[in-house]
């Protein structure tokens, strides 16, 4: 499919039909990678929002382990 690049602010863009877009199974977060006279467009792999998702989890974990009174009584003692 030949196509052209679109005016969209400062940047330029192409419409991507729905067709094509139903066929790739694209979601609604893309990686883009440059190559040499190409652009494309990938999926991002499931391993890359498992990572973000369990930093979120552990900072949530360990929120709640450093946020404890008896903890605060123990460093005022040391203080």
């Amino acid at each position: 499919m030949i196509t052209t690049l679109v005016s969209i602010g400062n940047s330029k863009g192409i419409r991507i039909p729905k067709v094509l877009l139903n066929e790739s199974g694209l979601s609604k977060e893309v990686e883009l990678k440059v190559k040499k006279g190409e652009i494309r467009i990938t999926t991002i792999p499931k391993k890359t929002k498992l990572v973000e998702s369990t930093t979120l989890l552990s900072e949530k974990a360990l929120a709640g382990d450093w946020n404890k009174p008896e903890e605060d009584k123990a460093w005022a003692s040391l203080q």
